[in-house]
Protein backbone atom coordinates (compact mmCIF):
# COMPACT_ATOMS: atom_id res chain seq x y z
CA UNK A 1 0.00 0.00 0.00
CA UNK A 2 1.23 3.72 -0.69
CA UNK A 3 1.90 5.53 1.84
CA UNK A 4 2.13 9.47 2.34
CA UNK A 5 4.97 10.47 4.10
CA UNK A 6 4.84 13.82 2.92
CA UNK A 7 3.73 15.47 6.08
CA UNK A 8 5.86 13.26 8.20
CA UNK A 9 9.09 13.47 7.21
CA UNK A 10 12.06 15.62 7.96
CA UNK A 11 14.89 15.68 4.81
CA UNK A 12 18.10 17.38 6.77
CA UNK A 13 20.40 18.49 3.95
CA UNK A 14 23.99 19.61 5.13
CA UNK A 15 25.44 22.75 2.91
CA UNK A 16 28.55 24.20 2.64
CA UNK A 17 29.46 26.45 -0.57
CA UNK A 18 26.50 24.95 -2.83
CA UNK A 19 24.63 27.93 -4.46
CA UNK A 20 25.17 26.87 -7.83
CA UNK A 21 22.60 23.73 -7.38
CA UNK A 22 21.28 24.06 -3.34
CA UNK A 23 18.20 26.02 -5.09
CA UNK A 24 17.22 23.26 -7.92
CA UNK A 25 17.99 20.41 -5.18
CA UNK A 26 15.68 21.77 -2.42
CA UNK A 27 13.01 22.32 -4.61
CA UNK A 28 13.09 18.93 -6.18
CA UNK A 29 12.72 17.55 -2.76
CA UNK A 30 9.80 19.72 -1.51
CA UNK A 31 7.90 18.32 -4.25
CA UNK A 32 7.43 15.25 -2.16
CA UNK A 33 8.19 16.43 1.28
CA UNK A 34 7.00 19.65 3.29
CA UNK A 35 9.77 19.64 5.62
CA UNK A 36 13.34 20.33 4.27
CA UNK A 37 15.64 21.66 7.13
CA UNK A 38 18.93 23.16 5.35
CA UNK A 39 22.38 24.02 7.68
CA UNK A 40 23.71 26.21 6.18
CA UNK A 41 27.53 25.35 7.42
CA UNK A 42 29.67 28.46 6.98
CA UNK A 43 29.74 28.93 3.35
CA UNK A 44 31.54 31.35 1.78
CA UNK A 45 29.07 31.94 -1.52
CA UNK A 46 25.71 32.41 -1.89
CA UNK A 47 24.12 29.28 -0.47
CA UNK A 48 21.92 30.81 1.79
CA UNK A 49 20.49 33.27 -0.20
CA UNK A 50 19.26 30.80 -2.73
CA UNK A 51 17.47 28.64 -0.07
CA UNK A 52 15.95 31.57 1.71
CA UNK A 53 14.30 31.66 -2.12
CA UNK A 54 12.77 27.91 -1.70
CA UNK A 55 10.44 27.04 1.29
CA UNK A 56 12.97 24.86 2.82
CA UNK A 57 13.57 26.09 6.45
CA UNK A 58 17.34 28.04 7.03
CA UNK A 59 19.47 27.10 9.78
CA UNK A 60 22.96 28.95 9.46
CA UNK A 61 26.18 28.08 11.51
CA UNK A 62 28.32 31.14 11.40
CA UNK A 63 31.44 29.23 10.73
CA UNK A 64 32.07 25.86 9.03
CA UNK A 65 31.59 23.18 11.19
CA UNK A 66 31.87 20.49 9.47
CA UNK A 67 29.38 17.70 8.02
CA UNK A 68 28.78 16.19 11.03
CA UNK A 69 28.15 19.12 12.88
CA UNK A 70 26.03 20.12 10.20
CA UNK A 71 23.70 17.00 10.25
CA UNK A 72 23.44 17.12 13.91
CA UNK A 73 22.14 21.00 14.03
CA UNK A 74 19.71 19.57 11.35
CA UNK A 75 18.79 16.41 13.45
CA UNK A 76 17.82 18.37 16.18
CA UNK A 77 15.53 21.04 15.18
CA UNK A 78 13.74 18.04 12.65
CA UNK A 79 13.23 16.49 16.54
CA UNK A 80 11.07 19.84 17.31
CA UNK A 81 8.80 19.52 15.03
CA UNK A 82 5.61 17.17 16.37
CA UNK A 83 4.65 15.84 13.47
CA UNK A 84 7.43 14.02 12.17
CA UNK A 85 8.55 10.27 12.90
CA UNK A 86 11.15 10.06 9.94
CA UNK A 87 14.20 11.65 9.00
CA UNK A 88 16.73 11.61 6.29
CA UNK A 89 19.89 12.94 5.42
CA UNK A 90 20.32 13.61 2.05
CA UNK A 91 23.14 15.24 0.04
CA UNK A 92 23.02 18.75 -1.27
CA UNK A 93 25.20 18.10 -4.28
CA UNK A 94 22.15 16.68 -6.45
CA UNK A 95 23.71 12.63 -6.07
CA UNK A 96 20.86 11.43 -4.39
CA UNK A 97 17.96 10.13 -6.07
CA UNK A 98 13.94 10.97 -4.53
CA UNK A 99 12.73 7.70 -5.53
CA UNK A 100 15.77 6.07 -3.33
CA UNK A 101 14.28 7.90 -0.47
CA UNK A 102 10.87 7.15 -0.90
CA UNK A 103 11.45 3.45 -0.93
CA UNK A 104 13.86 3.66 2.11
CA UNK A 105 10.84 5.08 3.94
CA UNK A 106 8.68 2.06 2.65
CA UNK A 107 11.85 -0.29 3.91
CA UNK A 108 11.47 1.51 7.43
CA UNK A 109 8.23 0.92 7.83
CA UNK A 110 7.62 -2.60 6.71
CA UNK A 111 11.25 -4.00 7.91
CA UNK A 112 9.88 -2.18 11.32
CA UNK A 113 13.45 -1.31 12.01
CA UNK A 114 15.47 1.64 13.46
CA UNK A 115 17.66 2.98 10.32
CA UNK A 116 17.87 2.06 6.25
CA UNK A 117 21.38 2.84 5.24
CA UNK A 118 21.22 3.45 1.31
CA UNK A 119 24.49 2.04 -0.38
CA UNK A 120 25.39 2.11 -3.70
CA UNK A 121 27.08 -1.10 -3.75
CA UNK A 122 24.12 -2.88 -3.51
CA UNK A 123 22.39 -0.69 -6.09
CA UNK A 124 24.04 1.41 -8.50
CA UNK A 125 27.02 3.83 -8.82
CA UNK A 126 27.42 6.45 -11.86
CA UNK A 127 30.49 7.77 -13.11
CA UNK A 128 33.06 6.44 -10.69
CA UNK A 129 36.85 6.23 -10.64
CA UNK A 130 38.53 2.74 -10.01
CA UNK A 131 40.48 4.52 -7.29
CA UNK A 132 37.62 6.26 -5.42
CA UNK A 133 36.04 2.91 -5.25
CA UNK A 134 38.60 1.32 -4.08
CA UNK A 135 39.20 3.95 -1.29
CA UNK A 136 35.14 3.37 -0.77
CA UNK A 137 35.72 -0.28 -0.39
CA UNK A 138 38.86 0.17 1.91
CA UNK A 139 36.88 2.52 4.41
CA UNK A 140 33.90 0.16 4.49
CA UNK A 141 36.34 -2.62 5.61
CA UNK A 142 37.69 -0.10 8.47
CA UNK A 143 34.77 1.15 9.45
CA UNK A 144 33.07 -2.19 9.75
CA UNK A 145 35.74 -3.02 11.75
CA UNK A 146 36.10 0.04 14.38
CA UNK A 147 32.31 -0.37 14.37
CA UNK A 148 31.29 -4.16 14.69
CA UNK A 149 28.87 -3.58 12.16
CA UNK A 150 28.95 -5.68 8.46
CA UNK A 151 27.96 -2.85 6.02
CA UNK A 152 28.41 -3.00 1.90
CA UNK A 153 28.93 0.91 2.35
CA UNK A 154 29.64 2.85 5.26
CA UNK A 155 30.01 6.00 3.70
CA UNK A 156 27.15 7.02 2.01
CA UNK A 157 25.31 10.45 2.70
CA UNK A 158 21.60 8.45 2.18
CA UNK A 159 20.25 7.50 5.48
CA UNK A 160 16.44 7.25 6.62
CA UNK A 161 16.04 6.44 10.20
CA UNK A 162 13.10 6.60 13.08
CA UNK A 163 12.50 9.21 15.94
CA UNK A 164 13.87 7.02 18.75
CA UNK A 165 17.08 7.30 16.18
CA UNK A 166 16.75 10.60 16.04
CA UNK A 167 16.91 11.39 19.79
CA UNK A 168 19.80 9.29 20.40
CA UNK A 169 21.92 10.32 17.48
CA UNK A 170 24.76 12.84 19.20
CA UNK A 171 27.20 12.95 16.30
CA UNK A 172 30.38 14.44 17.94
CA UNK A 173 33.09 14.36 15.13
CA UNK A 174 32.25 17.03 12.92
CA UNK A 175 34.05 16.36 9.86
CA UNK A 176 33.51 13.20 7.12
CA UNK A 177 34.42 10.77 10.05
CA UNK A 178 30.89 11.11 11.65
CA UNK A 179 29.72 8.80 8.67
CA UNK A 180 31.82 5.67 11.12
CA UNK A 181 30.65 7.55 13.75
CA UNK A 182 26.98 6.66 13.29
CA UNK A 183 27.46 3.46 13.27
CA UNK A 184 29.54 3.44 16.28
CA UNK A 185 26.22 4.93 17.52
CA UNK A 186 23.92 1.95 16.03
CA UNK A 187 26.05 -0.57 17.62
CA UNK A 188 26.20 1.38 21.34
CA UNK A 189 22.45 1.99 21.34
CA UNK A 190 21.36 -1.00 20.11
CA UNK A 191 19.48 0.11 16.72
CA UNK A 192 18.53 -2.54 14.32
CA UNK A 193 19.32 -1.72 10.68
CA UNK A 194 18.78 -2.59 6.90
CA UNK A 195 20.96 -1.78 3.81
CA UNK A 196 19.03 -0.76 1.04
CA UNK A 197 20.41 -0.44 -2.53
CA UNK A 198 20.61 3.38 -3.73
CA UNK A 199 21.85 4.85 -6.41
CA UNK A 200 24.84 7.51 -6.45
CA UNK A 201 24.73 9.79 -9.54
CA UNK A 202 28.38 11.36 -9.65
CA UNK A 203 28.31 14.42 -12.35
CA UNK A 204 30.97 16.67 -13.07
CA UNK A 205 29.98 19.04 -10.24
CA UNK A 206 29.51 16.52 -7.38
CA UNK A 207 33.03 14.82 -8.30
CA UNK A 208 34.42 18.17 -8.27
CA UNK A 209 33.18 18.92 -5.03
CA UNK A 210 33.41 15.72 -3.17
CA UNK A 211 35.75 14.82 -0.71
CA UNK A 212 39.62 14.30 -1.76
CA UNK A 213 40.58 10.92 -1.86
CA UNK A 214 43.19 11.19 0.20
CA UNK A 215 40.92 12.58 3.27
CA UNK A 216 40.19 9.07 3.70
CA UNK A 217 43.53 9.19 5.20
CA UNK A 218 41.94 11.82 7.54
CA UNK A 219 39.03 9.95 8.26
CA UNK A 220 41.37 6.78 9.73
CA UNK A 221 43.16 9.02 11.66
CA UNK A 222 40.13 10.85 13.06
CA UNK A 223 38.90 7.45 14.19
CA UNK A 224 41.97 6.53 15.90
CA UNK A 225 42.43 9.36 17.88
CA UNK A 226 38.45 8.97 18.99
CA UNK A 227 38.95 5.55 19.88
CA UNK A 228 41.87 6.59 22.38
CA UNK A 229 39.71 9.10 24.25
Amino acid sequence: MKRDFYTTTAIIIPVYNEGKVIKGVVNNVLKEFKYVICVNDGSRDNSAEEILQTKARLVNHPINMGQGAALQTGIEYARMLPDVDSFVTFDADGQHQISDVKHMLEVLRDKKVNIVLGSRFLGKVENISPLKKQVLKLATAFSNTTSGLKLTDTHNGLRVFDRHTAERMQITMPDMAHASEILTLIKRNKLTYVEAPVTIAYTDYSKAKGQSIFNAVNIVFDLMLKGKK
